[in-house]
């Protein structure tokens, strides 16, 4: 009986499985190239990526300056 129940409820994964697949439409476009181009030229959109590499850069290490050997400092 243990059995049965089992494979009823993989029967029923099997099935709700491919009604998901039919959903995505997987000839259709991907989501992402819906959005490409789509700040084009947008002032706001062009300062905001300003920012933010500005924002970024400002948290990586600054660069340690090279010592020159034989200069008295250890």
């Amino acid at each position: 009986m243990a059995a049965e129940s089992f494979e009823d409820r993989i029967s029923a994964l099997e099935q709700e499985v491919a009604r998901l697949r039919n959903k995505i439409e997987p000839d259709s476009e991907p989501w992402w190239k819906q959005w490409v181009g789509a700040f084009l030229n947008d002032p706001y959109f062009e300062e905001a990526m300003k920012l933010g590499r500005k924002w970024r850069q400002s948290d990586r290490p600054k660069p340690r300056k090279n010592r020159k050997k034989g200069n008295g400092h250890s």
